[in-house]
Protein backbone atom coordinates (compact mmCIF):
# COMPACT_ATOMS: atom_id res chain seq x y z
CA UNK A 1 0.00 0.00 0.00
CA UNK A 2 1.32 3.42 -0.98
CA UNK A 3 1.77 6.08 1.71
CA UNK A 4 -0.81 8.88 1.88
CA UNK A 5 0.28 12.30 3.16
CA UNK A 6 -1.99 14.81 4.90
CA UNK A 7 -1.67 18.40 3.75
CA UNK A 8 -3.63 20.65 6.14
CA UNK A 9 -3.43 24.00 4.33
CA UNK A 10 -2.07 26.08 1.45
CA UNK A 11 1.29 26.68 3.13
CA UNK A 12 1.81 22.95 3.63
CA UNK A 13 0.89 22.31 -0.02
CA UNK A 14 3.53 24.84 -1.13
CA UNK A 15 6.06 23.17 1.19
CA UNK A 16 5.21 19.80 -0.36
CA UNK A 17 5.94 21.34 -3.78
CA UNK A 18 9.31 22.63 -2.54
CA UNK A 19 10.22 19.19 -1.21
CA UNK A 20 9.07 17.62 -4.46
CA UNK A 21 11.48 19.84 -6.44
CA UNK A 22 14.36 18.74 -4.26
CA UNK A 23 13.34 15.07 -4.39
CA UNK A 24 13.16 15.17 -8.19
CA UNK A 25 16.57 16.86 -8.32
CA UNK A 26 15.09 19.64 -10.47
CA UNK A 27 14.39 17.45 -13.53
CA UNK A 28 11.80 14.97 -14.74
CA UNK A 29 8.11 14.72 -15.54
CA UNK A 30 5.41 14.99 -12.86
CA UNK A 31 1.72 14.49 -13.55
CA UNK A 32 -0.57 16.29 -11.10
CA UNK A 33 -3.91 14.52 -10.71
CA UNK A 34 -6.95 15.87 -8.89
CA UNK A 35 -10.25 17.62 -9.41
CA UNK A 36 -10.68 21.38 -9.69
CA UNK A 37 -9.65 23.20 -6.54
CA UNK A 38 -7.54 20.40 -5.07
CA UNK A 39 -4.31 22.40 -4.99
CA UNK A 40 -2.40 21.36 -8.11
CA UNK A 41 -1.45 24.96 -8.89
CA UNK A 42 -0.63 25.67 -5.24
CA UNK A 43 1.74 22.71 -5.21
CA UNK A 44 3.25 23.99 -8.47
CA UNK A 45 3.66 27.48 -6.99
CA UNK A 46 5.60 26.06 -4.04
CA UNK A 47 7.85 24.09 -6.36
CA UNK A 48 8.45 26.99 -8.76
CA UNK A 49 9.13 29.48 -5.96
CA UNK A 50 11.57 27.10 -4.31
CA UNK A 51 13.38 26.91 -7.66
CA UNK A 52 13.98 30.67 -7.40
CA UNK A 53 10.97 32.41 -8.99
CA UNK A 54 10.02 35.60 -7.15
CA UNK A 55 6.86 36.64 -9.04
CA UNK A 56 3.33 35.34 -9.27
CA UNK A 57 2.67 31.76 -10.31
CA UNK A 58 -0.70 31.37 -11.97
CA UNK A 59 -2.27 28.37 -13.57
CA UNK A 60 -1.50 28.45 -17.31
CA UNK A 61 -5.11 27.51 -18.08
CA UNK A 62 -5.40 29.75 -21.14
CA UNK A 63 -1.80 29.66 -22.38
CA UNK A 64 -1.50 25.88 -21.70
CA UNK A 65 2.16 26.24 -20.66
CA UNK A 66 4.23 28.70 -18.67
CA UNK A 67 8.01 28.39 -18.73
CA UNK A 68 10.23 29.55 -15.87
CA UNK A 69 13.96 29.88 -16.51
CA UNK A 70 15.33 29.81 -12.97
CA UNK A 71 18.65 29.43 -11.16
CA UNK A 72 17.67 25.85 -10.28
CA UNK A 73 16.84 25.05 -13.92
CA UNK A 74 13.97 25.30 -16.36
CA UNK A 75 10.46 24.43 -15.19
CA UNK A 76 7.56 24.04 -17.62
CA UNK A 77 4.14 24.22 -15.98
CA UNK A 78 1.33 22.83 -18.13
CA UNK A 79 -2.39 23.07 -17.49
CA UNK A 80 -4.26 21.07 -20.11
CA UNK A 81 -7.75 21.56 -18.66
CA UNK A 82 -9.00 23.60 -21.64
CA UNK A 83 -7.39 21.39 -24.28
CA UNK A 84 -10.06 20.15 -26.67
CA UNK A 85 -7.94 17.68 -28.61
CA UNK A 86 -4.51 16.23 -27.74
CA UNK A 87 -3.39 17.09 -31.29
CA UNK A 88 -3.41 20.77 -30.25
CA UNK A 89 -0.23 19.99 -28.33
CA UNK A 90 1.56 19.41 -31.63
CA UNK A 91 1.01 23.09 -32.48
CA UNK A 92 2.73 24.02 -29.22
CA UNK A 93 5.79 21.98 -30.16
CA UNK A 94 5.15 19.79 -27.13
CA UNK A 95 8.12 17.50 -27.68
CA UNK A 96 10.54 20.44 -27.34
CA UNK A 97 9.52 21.02 -23.72
CA UNK A 98 10.34 17.52 -22.47
CA UNK A 99 14.10 17.46 -22.06
CA UNK A 100 16.18 15.52 -19.54
CA UNK A 101 17.45 18.87 -18.23
CA UNK A 102 13.97 20.32 -17.55
CA UNK A 103 11.26 19.70 -14.98
CA UNK A 104 7.75 19.44 -16.40
CA UNK A 105 4.65 19.72 -14.22
CA UNK A 106 1.48 18.66 -16.01
CA UNK A 107 -1.99 19.38 -14.65
CA UNK A 108 -4.82 17.40 -16.32
CA UNK A 109 -2.40 15.07 -18.16
CA UNK A 110 -5.24 12.83 -19.37
CA UNK A 111 -6.17 15.62 -21.82
CA UNK A 112 -2.84 15.11 -23.59
CA UNK A 113 -3.19 11.35 -23.77
CA UNK A 114 -0.97 9.79 -26.39
CA UNK A 115 1.28 12.83 -26.87
CA UNK A 116 2.85 13.21 -23.45
CA UNK A 117 5.81 11.15 -22.31
CA UNK A 118 5.32 8.78 -19.39
CA UNK A 119 5.74 10.54 -16.05
CA UNK A 120 8.45 9.81 -13.54
CA UNK A 121 5.94 10.49 -10.79
CA UNK A 122 2.19 10.99 -10.53
CA UNK A 123 0.88 13.02 -7.61
CA UNK A 124 -2.76 12.37 -6.71
CA UNK A 125 -4.53 15.01 -4.60
CA UNK A 126 -7.91 14.41 -2.94
CA UNK A 127 -9.95 16.08 -0.21
CA UNK A 128 -9.32 14.85 3.31
CA UNK A 129 -11.27 16.58 6.06
CA UNK A 130 -10.34 20.27 5.98
CA UNK A 131 -7.14 19.54 4.04
CA UNK A 132 -5.87 17.31 1.29
CA UNK A 133 -4.47 13.81 1.00
CA UNK A 134 -1.58 13.24 -1.40
CA UNK A 135 -0.37 9.97 -2.81
CA UNK A 136 2.71 9.61 -5.04
CA UNK A 137 2.95 6.86 -7.64
CA UNK A 138 6.32 6.30 -9.27
CA UNK A 139 6.73 5.07 -12.84
CA UNK A 140 10.52 5.20 -13.21
CA UNK A 141 13.58 4.66 -11.05
CA UNK A 142 13.90 8.45 -10.78
CA UNK A 143 10.28 8.68 -9.63
CA UNK A 144 10.82 5.89 -7.09
CA UNK A 145 13.86 7.65 -5.67
CA UNK A 146 11.81 10.86 -5.32
CA UNK A 147 8.93 8.96 -3.70
CA UNK A 148 11.36 7.41 -1.20
CA UNK A 149 12.77 10.85 -0.32
CA UNK A 150 9.27 12.26 0.14
CA UNK A 151 8.34 9.29 2.30
CA UNK A 152 11.35 10.02 4.52
CA UNK A 153 10.37 13.70 4.97
CA UNK A 154 6.57 13.59 5.33
CA UNK A 155 4.53 11.65 7.84
CA UNK A 156 2.08 9.26 6.29
CA UNK A 157 -1.62 8.78 7.04
CA UNK A 158 -1.32 5.04 6.44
Amino acid sequence: MLPVYFIPDEGAMEEFGARLLSAMEHTGVIFLQGNLGMGKTTLSRGLIRSAGHKGAVKSPTYTLVETYELPAGIVHHFDLYRLMDPEELEYLGIRDYFSEQHLCLVEWPDRGDGLLPAPDLEVYIEPHGEGRAIQCVSHTAKGQKAADIINDTFSSLT
